[in-house]
C-alpha cells in the first residue's frame, strides 16, 4: 500500500477490524520513517467489490438500490415500508455474498430476492415472479399460487383471510329466514 502522503511503497498495517456490518475491513496503517517514508498514520477501508454479470456478458458492481427498485414495483399498493425493502436489500446482498460470489449472473441476483421476498408479502412476492419467470398465462399464476399452498403448514391462517384455514375451502354460511 503506497503512503498517500509521500507515495513511499511501503506501508505497514497497525491494527485491522472489521467493519459494523462485517462486508469490510478497515486497516489503521503508518508509513514508516525509517526506511524513508514520512512516518504518518493513515486508515484504509478494504471492501470485496461484488460484481453482476448481465446477460449480455457486460459487467457492473452490485448495487442495493437497483435490486430494491425492482422489488419496489412489485410491492406497489402493499404493505411494505421502505425499511422492509432496505433490510431485503441487505438480506439479498449477505446471500450473494455468503455464497462466495466474486461474479454473480444477474439471473443468481433475482433468485436470491424471491426467498426474502416470498417471507415479506406473497401478493409481492406473485408480482416479481410473474415478471422474472415471465409467466405467460394465468396457468403460471395457478401452479405457483398451488406451490405456495403446498408449503403452507397445515391449518395456517394468513393474514387478511377472515380466519380461514388456507388448506380447507370456504363454505357457504346458511341464512335462517
Amino acid at each position: 500500500m503506497h503512503c498517500p502522503f509521500c507515495r513511499h511503497t511501503d506501508t505497514r498495517v497497525l491494527d485491522s477490524r472489521v467493519a459494523d456490518d462485517g462486508s469490510a475491513i478497515r486497516r489503521r496503517r503508518a508509513c514508516p520513517v525509517d526506511s524513508g517514508g514520512c512516518g504518518k498514520r493513515f486508515s484504509t477501508v478494504e471492501q470485496m467489490q461484488l460484481v453482476v454479470v448481465k446477460r449480455s456478458g457486460a459487467t457492473e458492481p452490485f448495487a442495493r438500490e437497483k435490486a430494491v427498485a425492482g422489488v419496489r414495483k412489485a410491492c406497489k399498493g402493499r404493505p411494505v415500508s421502505e425499511d422492509d425493502l432496505a433490510c431485503l436489500g441487505q438480506t439479498v446482498e449477505d446471500t450473494l455474498r455468503g455464497n462466495g460470489w466474486a461474479e454473480v449472473p444477474a439471473h443468481e441476483v433475482g433468485l436470491a430476492i424471491l426467498a426474502p421476498l416470498r417471507e415479506l408479502d406473497e401478493v409481492a412476492y406473485l408480482r416479481f415472479a410473474s415478471v422474472y419467470r415471465a409467466f405467460e398465462s394465468a396457468d403460471d399464476f395457478e401452479a405457483e399460487i398451488a406451490l405456495l399452498r403446498a408449503e403452507q403448514p397445515a391449518g395456517a391462517v394468513e393474514p387478511g383471510d377472515g380466519g380461514q384455514r388456507l388448506d380447507v375451502p370456504a363454505q357457504p354460511v346458511p341464512v335462517d329466514g
